[in-house]
């Protein structure tokens, strides 16, 4: 499996809301790849962070930083070429990067989600 495969499976295996995948090669030379999802509550962000990393760990990737642990609305994880971010739900629609990027192209995750 690759980088984004295990991320995204690891996010919908503990139920993450609307997963989307952002391709970030042509605006940014630092990463290629911007998943985005939302959880319902703090409880589930740690849930999904811990989801993400212990896949990522179990498949030889690890976290270079994870920002915003604890009492966050938004958690990031740097995978280097890969970036994750955990938003609850009020906090995602308030920064709305989907939008902000909107002229990035989106990347089908569809055949990763349950």
């Amino acid at each position: 499996m690759n980088k984004l495969e295990i991320i995204i499976k690891a996010l919908d295996d503990k139920l993450a809301k609307d997963i989307v995948a952002i391709d970030m090669q042509m605006a940014s030379p630092i990463f290629d790849t911007f998943i985005i999802c939302s959880a319902t509550s703090e409880r589930l962000m740690s849930a999904l962070r811990d989801s993400v990393e212990e896949s990522m760990d179990k498949n030889g990737f690890v976290v270079k930083k994870i920002e915003g642990r604890r009492n966050s609305k938004w958690l990031l994880m740097d995978y280097g070429d890969i970036i994750v971010h955990i938003f609850d739900e009020n906090e995602r629609e308030s920064y709305n990067l989907e939008k902000l990027w909107s002229d990035m192209p989106r990347i089908d995750v569809s055949e990763y989600l349950k």
